[in-house]
């Protein structure tokens, strides 16, 4: 079984994500902050972070190129509700994925 940390502090998303994952055979875990979520990411290995760029605590793609450097294996997303985002395309050359929301169910667990 995958397992999948969504780090965003909309409950709603969350819940869509782990509805829509936990049928597909996916284990999902919730962290509302970034320092939430990082503690998670220390605790307990994950296959795939979905990282909300607009957080309490944290502008996510600012904090993409230092999990990833711990995390090598992470497959990161970055979800953001702001097109400004998008502009984003390389963070000192760690590759990630970029998705607007609302998110496409389908394609997200494409980037999987």
């Amino acid at each position: 079984m995958r397992r999948v940390l969504v780090i965003d502090d909309e409950k709603d998303f969350y819940l869509l994500i782990k509805d829509y994952l936990g049928k597909r055979d996916y284990e999902v875990h919730p962290a509302h902050t970034f320092t939430e979520g990082l503690k998670l990411l220390e605790e307990k290995p994950f296959d795939v972070l979905l990282l909300d760029n607009n957080l309490p605590d944290a502008v996510g793609w600012k904090q993409a190129p230092g999990i990833q450097k711990r995390f090598p294996k992470l497959r990161i997303t970055l979800i953001s509700a702001y097109e400004s985002i998008f502009m984003v395309t390389s963070l000192e050359g760690v590759p990630f994925r970029i998705m607007e929301k609302p998110v496409s169910l389908e394609t997200l667990v494409s980037y999987f």
